[in-house]
């Protein structure tokens, strides 16, 4: 039996013994048959970044072939501003390796994402699946390499204060119950996350957690394990849903928002990468340590950093968080274990010391094979973020970075490993290039940077056209320069922004 599968907790790898990438219709068929299903549900990401459902009841074998083979017809102007009302029919077709069980409906029901096609059959040029798709292709075509991901997705709880052991303000960070009061909640979405397919490596409380009101704000993050790129963008879509979904089951409040009052940590979604060569995790030469690869990539994304908030920090309060002198990155440099950068190159179990051993005294060899966990982490996005778009353009950045001559000594110029922000290295953030403060100045870097990400026909020109847009719309410049001092305004903006992505 393969050991990706014997104890997958996916009811549907479990059942038929297969890899999700192995699925084919005929296997579909079979659970559906087997397994009592009476439902199936295509899903599918629209503008607002969230993920859309179309109901299927399952009327016959024939009807249930006709829905996997050739999909359903949607209203795309109803889902992406930039399709006309005049010319809108798209068609979604499911991708039968994401198919899950639903964990909350009654009657029984498969669940699948789907793809977006044009009225020829092609896939949607714009659509944020298929841009991701593009970018994987063209990095693999320019490089032979493959680019993984993983995100952290953080989060915040809000109900009713109960008054016991109330946990010390801002100081979360991986507390137990009972100081923690949704562990519960947090382990029970993470095995919903996980039999729906998501790939989780661990959950724990993060950093915030205040009251306010008689309501209790508890910050928690859920991380994945690294795996190809569209599949880290559809378990980060899937697991927003089953969160804000079991939520809502327990009268509970969940924001992803990047911020949610003044002086309290704010949300990222972080988002980590390796670079693999089959089998192998380039980002580390054989002796440890960073790759040349690893640093070309990191390079390629730094110069493209203002660019990418375009995608990754959509809304006015993203910018709330992003503000000089906290943990969340303002300047474009990157360092080794440093929480002050904007990438940042964690532990990656490289040395040569057996903790194994030295933890768990009867085991004599507790090192076994090199688990080549390095990764590198971009740390400016948050969920606002379309998580396809985010990720595709993070992969287009890493790929300039690769075939640009110069970008070692980029890498370079940009290294830190200092705490940034501490006043005895004021010189070395002032050499430094600083990420938009505002969506319209995003939007101006985006703009300056589309060549980039419209070459090899990536992100079409008009999906950069309605990411500006969208973008300037907001006409937030020097928004949080007037709102200083005036904590009531901002908490009105903070609100409209409130389950954004």
């Amino acid at each position: 039996m393969n050991r990706n599968v014997k104890l997958c907790p996916n009811k549907v790898v479990e059942y038929l013994q297969k890899l999700p990438q192995e699925f084919m219709k005929e296997d579909i068929i079979r659970f559906v048959e087997e397994n009592g299903i009476r439902m199936i549900n295509f899903m599918y990401p629209a503008d607002d970044n969230r993920l859309k459902t179309l109901n299927f009841v399952i009327n016959d074998e024939e009807y249930l072939d006709s829905i996997l083979t050739y999909g359903e017809r949607v209203d795309g102007s109803s889902l992406f501003p930039f399709i006309e009302a005049g010319n809108s029919d798209l068609y979604v077709v499911p991708r039968y390796s994401t198919a899950f069980v639903d964990p909350f409906a009654e009657i029984p029901t498969l669940t699948m994402l789907a793809s977006f096609f044009d009225k020829e059959g092609r896939p949607m040029h714009s659509s944020p699946e298929y841009t991701l798709r593009k970018a994987v292709e063209s990095f693999r075509e320019a490089t032979s390499l493959d680019f993984y991901a993983m995100g952290e997705l953080e989060y915040y709880v809000i109900s009713d204060d109960p008054g016991l052991y109330a946990a010390s303000d801002q100081k979360g960070y991986h507390e137990s119950a009972p100081y923690s009061k949704f562990s519960d909640f947090r382990v029970e979405c993470m095995a919903m996350i996980a039999q729906a397919g998501g790939k989780i490596k661990y959950g724990h409380n993060e950093v915030g957690n205040f009251t306010l009101d008689d309501k209790i704000y508890e910050q928690n993050e859920i991380e994945f394990l690294p795996v190809p790129a569209v599949e880290a963008a559809d378990h980060l879509m899937i697991a927003k849903w089953i969160i804000r979904t079991l939520a809502s089951t327990r009268g509970y409040d969940v924001t992803f928002a990047p911020k949610i009052t003044a002086g309290k940590a704010g949300s990222g979604l972080h988002i980590h990468f390796k670079i693999m060569d089959g089998d192998r995790n380039v980002m580390t030469d054989t002796d440890g340590r960073l790759s040349d690869i690893a640093r070309r990539a990191i390079a390629g994304i730094l110069d493209h950093a203002a660019a990418i908030t375009a995608f990754g920090n959509k809304v006015p309060t993203s910018y709330f968080r992003l503000v000089p002198h906290q943990e969340a990155p303002t300047s474009i440099c990157w360092g080794d274990r440093n929480r002050s950068v904007l990438v940042r190159v964690p532990l990656g179990w490289t040395g040569e010391l057996d903790m194994c051993s030295h933890a768990n005294p009867l085991e004599t060899d507790g090192r076994g094979n090199a688990p080549q966990k390095q990764t590198a982490e971009l740390r400016s996005a948050d969920c606002s973020a379309d998580v396809y778009q985010l990720i595709a353009g993070m992969v287009v950045a890493a790929r300039e970075g690769l075939t640009n001559p110069d970008s070692l000594r980029r890498a370079e110029e940009m290294y830190v490993n200092v705490n940034i922000h501490n006043d005895e290295n004021r010189e070395k953030l002032a050499s430094l290039q600083s990420l938009p403060d505002c969506c319209v100045a995003s939007a101006d870097a985006l703009e300056a940077a589309r060549a980039d990400f419209e070459k090899f026909e990536v992100f079409s020109p008009a999906l950069i056209d309605g990411i500006i847009a969208k973008l300037r719309k907001h006409k937030d410049s020097n928004l949080r320069r007037k709102l200083e001092g005036n904590p009531k305004e901002m908490l009105e903006i903070v609100r409209k922004f409130w389950h954004c992505g």
